[in-house]
């Protein structure tokens, strides 16, 4: 059963901490959601625990492993980034960057398995990839892009999903299909699936959990109800809102207060 435990991670450039003791354990099966305003190190605890940034102290272990001792193709077969950004420039194919999804297991050079190609089928029909399969990622939308770069991390087939604002750029329909096929993997793999988002209503409606954000530090962490408060909100994003439940889903609903009528005759 897949356990990640991060313990008292630190991470920064000389005096300025980013990340300044975050502790975070979860478990299999599990969706948390990151929340916190532009800077308050969200995307840097995604690559702290992928280990694209060496920390300055803290530990981290998935399941009795150490993370910091792994090797690299054991730790890409564990731990799957999506990347807020990524280069572009390239005259791959869909099907062939969904395909690198599956290097840690076979390796750089040799053939992809019948096993291979099924994750890598699975992956592309799971975000609705299908007809783009043959396309060249140059021709791709931006939503698109975002979906091709999911399905990469899906059929990597690692027991952590890291992704770093997966629903940017896409449409509200396919929002609710791209977190919706998350939690699905999640539950039914028992994956871990840590997951940045900016809309705090989709958050209280997708995560099991919420972790927000303040300065590099863990302000606030629980279900969607006991976080997502106007107090909390005021103090990580310096903003009055109201919160009250959803009429339907009975989850927090986020209302701005910021009345722009006065700026509406100008």
């Amino acid at each position: 059963m897949t356990h990640l435990v991060v313990d008292q991670l630190k991470f920064g450039y000389t005096e300025r901490m980013i990340i300044d003791g975050v502790s975070l354990d979860l478990r299999a099966g599990e969706v948390l959601v990151l929340l916190g305003a532009n800077g308050a190190g969200k995307t840097t605890l995604l690559r702290l625990i992928a280990r694209q940034l060496k920390l300055k102290s803290g530990t981290m272990h998935l399941d009795e492993s150490d993370v910091t001792k792994l090797s690299r193709r054991n730790l890409a077969q564990q731990i799957a980034l999506m990347p807020q950004h990524e280069n572009q420039t390239s005259t791959l194919t869909v099907h062939d960057v969904v395909s690198l999804g599956r290097m840690p297991h076979c390796g750089w050079w040799a053939p992809l398995s019948n096993t291979d190609h099924s994750r890598v089928e699975e992956a592309i029909n799971v975000t609705g990839l299908s007809s783009f399969r043959n396309r060249s990622i140059l021709e791709l939308s931006g939503g698109e892009w975002r979906r091709m770069i999911l399905a990469r991390a899906i059929a990597q087939d690692a027991s952590v999903l890291l992704l770093d604002e997966p629903i940017a750029g896409l449409d509200l329909k396919y929002q609710y299909e791209v977190l919706d096929q998350v939690r699905k993997l999640t539950k039914q793999n028992r994956l871990v699936s840590v997951v940045t988002l900016h809309d705090m209503n989709m958050a209280a409606m997708f995560a099991d959990r919420v972790a927000i954000l303040h300065g590099g530090k863990l302000l606030a962490i629980g279900k969607a109800e006991e976080v997502i408060t106007s107090d909390v909100i005021r103090q990580a994003f310096d903003v009055e809102v109201s919160v009250m439940k959803h009429p339907t889903l009975g989850t927090p609903l986020v209302v701005p207060l910021h009345d722009f009528s006065k700026t509406r005759s100008m």
